[in-house]
C-alpha cells in the first residue's frame, strides 16, 4: 500500500500482516468484562500508573496501588 502517509501505510501493513487476529477481534463475542470486575481494577491501576509515570519511583507507585 502506498498512501503517501508513513503512519497510515505502517498501520495498514500491520493490519495485513496479522489479518487473522484482526478478523477474530472483529467477529468474536469475547470481551474483557469479567476480567475488569465490578470495580474496574485494571482501569484504576492503569490510571494510577499514568498519573505517576516519570514522577515517582516504583516504591511510591506500589504504596499507592496497595493503598487504594
Amino acid at each position: 500500500m502506498t498512501a503517501g502517509l508513513p503512519g497510515i501505510s505502517t498501520f495498514a501493513a500491520g493490519l495485513e500482516s496479522d489479518f487473522d487476529a484482526v478478523t477474530a477481534g472483529l467477529t468474536t463475542d469475547w470481551h474483557s468484562g469479567p476480567v475488569e470486575g465490578v470495580e474496574g481494577r485494571v482501569n484504576r491501576i492503569n490510571m494510577l500508573k499514568r498519573q505517576m509515570r516519570a514522577r515517582a519511583g516504583f516504591p511510591l507507585l506500589r504504596k499507592r496501588v496497595l493503598r487504594t
